[in-house]
């Protein structure tokens, strides 16, 4: 549906019924799919039919929302995954394998960071990290001769750090290897990472897709527009023979749909991870109304934080639509119709004022979560970045006091009040 705007993509993209099917896309709840003969199930097990035998590796439901998920990034190939854990796992492990190498920015979702940081290195992939703001010259003294992909965020959970695409495209694509990018926080609504020349993107597709906190699940998605067969040395596992599919070559048989095509036939079928096809139900309801709801939760969070600024009990706050903000230049130029909904501040009491002003709230509530239509809150040094030590936080670009807001879409005034009474309990 490249013709029509991603408002209506949003609504209309992924599933088109034909005569006397259903108009909602349906859930397919099978294991498994029937066929008449052996050859046709052959057929399917050697990559040379399309179709479904076991919803591990495909599943018709999923395969449409992930088709609406494309559609709306503006690639050619998409796939869903059991959580946003698992769409960066596979995104990575698509290309790189024991020896190998990758480089990433220090702002980075906790959970994401001790994934590369952590069990990928015992799996033999070792990443180097480096700040969001390092110069081309140190990016490009980073590489190495087994460097496989470089990754990012678009906003960076919670430090908001907006990245900058063109620089990291740019040195990515000169050592040639793909920019992958998690777009999470800004969802395609606000910002295309194609656009700006980042060839994969990933996403938690639990936050702001669903948007109602109902359905974990992630996706990938390729542009198609990286050269693998220019890099064939390094990406020989996409462009030499796979000898577990009887010789198969991903990039002369499947084109464009070549790194999605083997991360399903590969990874899906070896590591499992598949979205459930009730979730990715669920999932397409969300992405119907993403387009009012992300608008809404950025008007709400840009007034929630100027708020904030203006309190005697507040000492800093983070928001990339407020001007004024570090981040806000570089925002205007990526996503200038708006960042996310997610806001962070720091009171001048400290780590215990932050605590006790959350303890405090009514409305807003203290979960694990971000990115849905209810007002949350956290404070990741002691939740979701607990992992982390120390000199790792400050990396991240979390502070002790850090306070991640994710801004919901109820009234405006009722979430100020809300935060208004807590901050007066605050001694």
């Amino acid at each position: 549906m490249s013709d029509y705007k991603i408002e209506t993509k949003c609504i209309q993209s992924g599933w088109e019924p034909k005569k006397g099917e259903p108009r909602v896309v349906p859930v397919y709840q099978s294991t498994t799919f029937k066929y008449d003969t052996s050859d046709q199930m052959g057929r399917l097990f050697d990559l040379e039919d399309a179709g479904y035998f076991y919803t591990r590796l495909q599943n018709p439901t999923n395969d449409a929302v992930a088709a609406k998920i494309c559609d709306l990034e503006g690639g050619v190939a998409a796939m869903l995954t059991s959580s946003g854990q698992a769409a960066n796992f596979y995104a990575i492990m698509n290309i790189a394998e024991a020896g190998d190498h990758i480089i990433c920015t220090t702002a980075l979702y906790g959970g994401t960071y001790n994934l590369f940081a952590h069990t990928l290195r015992k799996m033999g992939v070792e990443a180097t990290f480096v700040d969001p703001e390092v110069s081309e010259e140190d990016l490009n003294a980073a590489f190495r001769d087994n460097t496989k992909a470089v990754f990012g965020e678009t906003i960076s959970n919670p430090s908001l750090v907006v990245l900058d695409f063109e620089k990291f495209a740019k040195t990515a694509h000169g050592h040639g290897v793909p920019l992958i990018v998690d777009n999470t926080f800004a969802t395609p609504i606000n910002c295309r990472p194609f656009e700006w020349g980042a060839d994969i993107v990933t996403h938690s597709t639990t936050k702001y897709m669903d948007g109602h906190a109902v359905c974990v699940g992630g996706a990938i998605v390729d542009s198609g527009n990286f050269d693998w067969d220019a890099q064939g040395d390094k990406f020989a596992c996409l462009t030499q023979p796979d000898e577990t599919y009887h010789g198969v070559v991903y990039t002369e048989k499947f084109g464009k749909g070549a790194y999605i095509t083997k991360a399903t036939v590969q990874l899906m079928r070896d590591l499992g991870s598949i979205q459930s096809p009730q979730n990715a139900f669920y999932l397409n309801i969300g992405l119907e109304t993403l387009h009012l709801r992300v608008a809404r939760h950025c008007e709400n969070a840009k007034a929630v934080a100027a708020w904030l600024r203006d309190n005697d009990k507040v000492a800093w706050v983070h928001c990339p639509m407020l001007e004024g903000d570090e981040a806000y230049e570089r925002a205007q130029k990526y996503m200038p119709n708006g960042a996310c909904g997610v806001i962070t501040f720091g009171l001048k009491g400290g780590r215990e004022a932050s605590i006790q002003m959350m303890d405090s709230l009514k409305l807003v509530a203290i979960v694990t979560h971000v990115a849905d239509s209810r007002s949350c809150v956290l404070h990741p040094a002691s939740h979701t970045h607990r992992q982390m030590n120390d000199q790792e936080l400050l990396e991240a670009g979390v502070q002790p006091d850090l306070i991640r807001f994710s801004v919901g879409i109820e009234n405006a005034e009722d979430i100020i009040a809300d935060l208004d009474q807590a901050l007066r309990q605050v001694k």
